[in-house]
């Protein structure tokens, strides 16, 4: 096969040419892998071969080594592994070689590659003279600038690639001293340089040693420093992308250089090109997070003032805040239109906002007198950074701080959303909507809504939810701030009633604006109508949340006659059904926990029959929120949901099904769940579909590990629901359970996801097990007795382990409780030979309540299972 003339054939006009072409590539590629990489390497090897079959080798020859899917990727990497040496070393060999390419485009993708060989390699403790060769290019006399750059870049993708653990400590030395090498001045070539300061970005996380070292750090920072006032645009920037990592990575070692980094910042922000600007700022906004989480792991512990908080905002600030609050006034036309606009204006108040959460009230001082002195102005740009800086420090400062500035503000913030420009009122109506979100609370002894103020404010966000779709989607949100203030107080609540019909029919209303091309009004439209249902005070207002049931069944109805004429058209119909299946679901529950279930029972038909529709639409997946509200409907309804599962149950199983998309399979686990409920022994004809998906589910090795917990838990909500028929499954259910028990004791301790995913497991496994322990609690206990000696060893080892959360803790008792009361005097001697139980329950007794009320019921359990 000649490779050159496939691959160019491969990029044909012609459909035709193209579909034989990539026909060859794929029958080369199964046939022959090793030649197949080899050739693909030659091709990309040969400055004498078209630019454009070079490119498209390089390209598939990166694709065969990497896959953004985990398990595609461990395949390619076992391909990898597994071709002949010899082969491998060729095919490294020409990577090096087109470093030296002439073409741009080879050299590139060649750096590209040689980082995903490495990526396999090197953590293999192969190609370990990798570094040693990329770094003999940059110091061989009268090497190109072009060689440089290409090898500079493929150092910094090498970095990127790999794991700090896998290099020496020599190696990064000697790579740290050639990219800062390639940064010097003196180094005529600008790509080469700006390769450097990138290589050197990637390289910051190898560096943990050399920041150690003072001299060592001294230098890195100068060098880096010096590279921030560069001529070129795109080093300076790339120089302060470094300082950013540095603020985040290496924030302890930071103090001696911060007055030269705040005099460069300071500059760069005033008056330099805004992309250098942009990361000025971001250092900034870096060193408030650090500062922020320095004070939260800090909070109520004796080392509050440790040294390792510098306090560098609060240093700084008399000096950062005047500088941040300038930024404000470089906003651009019409940039609220665009929902993805980021400019200097934004970032700055995205900092003021991180400052004041850092210090507090100090900021409030520094900030309102550019308040007061510019929200007047006729400029509307000064009126829009006004009450852009007012909502950016709102959340941070005590409430006692801010609340009367509040209150002598918020007439004025309501009169501006007739502000005669559209930006003014964008920002005016975030503004509100973070008052209410931080600063209303219902029951305070002075809250900031009363019912003195509450009709205003209502009749301006009615009425603006009628402008422009920007500013609409911003009341829209403010509503919904302000319902979920009364989230708390049944009793405010009714203080709603009154607007409930106007509030419901301009939320309606937004939601159905012809311009809403615009998705994100008509998402806060349905999400604020949800909200605004959830806190109804239903004794009030059940006719209301009735009347609005029937429109959005009607509104749902109507998505099955869209026109469908492309993916675009498929995905507007399954989103608009998601928001109306959401909003759905919430009125369902706050209907079932009320007196006006009836309302429920008398639409249950209509409302299985539009959600079932709703799933025929979605013939590949199975619609999350329609799921969600079945599993709602299915509580309101009990045991009269019965008689939709023979339809509904094919729907459920290629929702456990759906391994690709987890969260779809995890939310049908939890519907399984509401339906045993439900159900309680009426599901037992459907346990037998439902348990066989979710113990493949179990074993399956693609499906994202969170949605085992919840098939734990499911398992004890099924047998809680059949009581002894759960005998059955036991044999299949019990080793399961063993397994995952056993897997807990091998997780990495040191990282915080697994840790928090241990804490679910367990709490899977402890719920499956109380579930399957009162289940069949009564005549056929005793089949519990062969698993009651592993279940107390676990529970044993849990109760050893500090890492397990309080509901752990709380599961773990719970299930000691059910093993005494379900086994009774057969479970003596068991508890006789794990005395661990009595310390372990005393422990609770002094704990807070809930798990002290289980304990102490356990406690009596087993006393009784003891003494008998």
């Amino acid at each position: 096969m000649d490779i050159t003339q496939i691959l160019l054939a491969a990029q044909s006009p012609d459909g035709n040419l193209r579909a034989v072409a990539e026909g060859n590539i794929k029958q080369f590629q199964e046939q022959n892998l090793p030649n197949f990489l080899l050739s693909l390497s030659v091709e990309l090897s040969s400055d004498e071969r078209p630019p454009e079959s070079r490119r498209l080798a390089g390209i598939i020859l990166k694709n065969s080594l990497d896959a953004k899917d985990s398990a595609k990727k461990e395949l390619l990497t076992q391909q990898w592994v597994s071709l002949d040496p010899l082969i491998k070393s060729r095919i490294k060999d020409s990577l090096l070689i087109t470093l030296g390419s002439s073409v741009a485009d080879a050299r590139q993708t060649s750096s590209q590659v040689i980082a995903k060989v490495a990526s396999i390699e090197i953590p293999r403790k192969e190609w370990q003279d990798l570094i040693a060769k990329l770094l003999n290019n940059m110091t061989q006399p009268g090497a190109s600038a072009a060689v440089k750059q290409a090898t500079l870049e493929a150092l910094g993708y090498v970095c990127e690639e790999i794991p700090p653990e896998h290099l020496e400590q020599e190696q990064v030395n000697a790579v740290l001293t050639a990219v800062v090498q390639g940064m010097n001045q003196t180094e005529l070539s600008s790509e080469v340089r700006l390769a450097a300061v990138k290589a050197l970005y990637n390289a910051l996380d190898f560096a943990e040693s050399n920041f150690a070292n003072e001299m060592e750090r001294n230098f890195i920072m100068k060098v880096i420093c010096d590279t921030a006032v560069s001529n070129e645009v795109e080093i300076r920037q790339a120089a302060y992308e470094c300082l950013v990592a540095i603020a985040s990575t290496y924030y302890v070692h930071l103090d001696p250089y911060m007055q030269t980094i705040f005099n460069l910042t300071a500059n760069a922000v005033k008056g330099d090109e805004e992309p250098v600007a942009l990361q000025a700022v971001e250092f900034w906004s870096t060193i408030c997070e650090e500062e922020i989480e320095l004070q939260e792991e800090y909070v109520g512990s004796d080392d509050a003032n440790s040294t390792v908080n510098y306090r560098f905002i609060e240093k700084a600030l008399p000096s950062l805040v005047p500088m941040l609050l300038e930024t404000l006034l470089k906003q651009e036309e019409d940039q609220e239109q665009d929902d993805n606009a980021w400019n200097i204006s934004m970032s700055g108040g995205t900092c003021l906002g991180l400052i004041a959460r850092t210090v507090g009230d100090a900021i409030v001082p520094l900030v309102m007198p550019f308040v007061e002195a510019n929200i007047t102005k006729p400029d509307w740009h000064c009126r829009e950074a006004a009450t852009f800086a007012f909502g950016s420090i709102l959340d941070g400062p005590s409430l006692e701080k801010l609340a009367p500035l509040v209150q002598a503000g918020l007439d004025f913030l309501l009169n501006t959303m007739k502000d005669p420009n559209s930006q003014v009122k964008d920002t005016t109506a975030w503004t509100l909507g973070r008052v209410f979100e931080l600063l209303h609370s219902p029951c305070s002894s002075n809250p900031i809504i009363s019912n003195a103020n509450l009709p205003r404010i209502m009749t301006v966000l009615l009425d603006s939810s009628k402008d422009v779709p920007n500013v609409a989607e911003k009341v829209c949100g403010a509503i919904y701030f302000l319902a979920q203030g009364y989230e708390d107080a049944e009793l405010v609540s009714s203080s709603l009633t009154p607007y409930l019909p106007n509030v419901i029919a301009a939320l309606l209303s937004a939601a159905d604006r012809a311009d809403t091309t615009h998705f994100r009004l008509r998402a806060s439209a349905y999400e604020a109508l949800n909200e605004i249902v959830r806190v109804s005070n239903i004794p009030e207002t059940s006719s209301i949340i009735g009347q609005l049931l029937q429109e959005i069944m009607r509104r749902l109805n109507l998505t099955f006659d869209h026109q469908i004429f492309s993916s675009g058209d498929k995905e507007k119909q399954s989103d608009l059904q998601a928001l109306l299946c959401g909003v759905l679901q919430v009125i369902i529950q706050k209907l079932s926990n009320s007196d006006a279930k009836s309302i429920i029972a008398q639409t249950a038909d209509q409302l299985m029959f539009l959600f079932l529709r709703v799933f025929a639409c979605h013939s590949s997946t199975v619609h999350e929120e329609a799921m969600l509200a079945i599993g709602a409907l299915a509580y309101a309804t009990g045991p009269d949901f019965v008689k939709y599962m023979p339809e509904f149950f094919k729907y459920l199983e290629a929702g456990l099904q759906n391994h690709e998309e987890y969260q779809v399979c995890s939310i049908s686990v939890g519907v399984v769940g509401d339906i045993c409920r439900a159900l309680e022994d009426k599901v037992l004809p459907f346990c037998d579909g439902i348990m066989t998906v979710l113990l493949k589910d179990l074993s399956n090795p693609v499906l994202n590990r969170s949605v085992k917990p919840p098939i734990f838990s499911c398992f004890g909500d099924i047998a809680l629901a059949i009581g002894e028929n759960f005998e059955k499954y036991l044999p299949y259910a019990m080793p399961m359970l063993q397994g995952a028990a056993e897997l807990l004791g091998v997780l990495d301790q040191n990282d915080e996801d697994m840790v928090d995913y241990g804490n679910q497991l367990r709490r899977g496994i402890f719920e499956a097990y109380s579930g399957i322990l009162q289940g069949i609690k009564g005549e056929k206990a005793q089949l519990m007795i062969p698993y009651a000696g592993h279940l107390l060893q676990f529970t044993e080892a849990v109760y050893k382990d500090q890492s397990r959360d309080e509901s752990v803790t709380k599961a773990a008792v719970a299930v000691l409780g059910d093993l005494a009361d379900t086994l009774g005097p057969m479970s003596k001697d068991l508890f006789k030979g794990h005395l661990f139980h009595v310390e372990f329950l005393r422990e609770c007794l002094d704990v807070d309540d809930e798990v002290r009320e289980t304990a102490s019921w356990a406690q009596g359990m087993i006393s009784q299972a003891i003494v008998s």
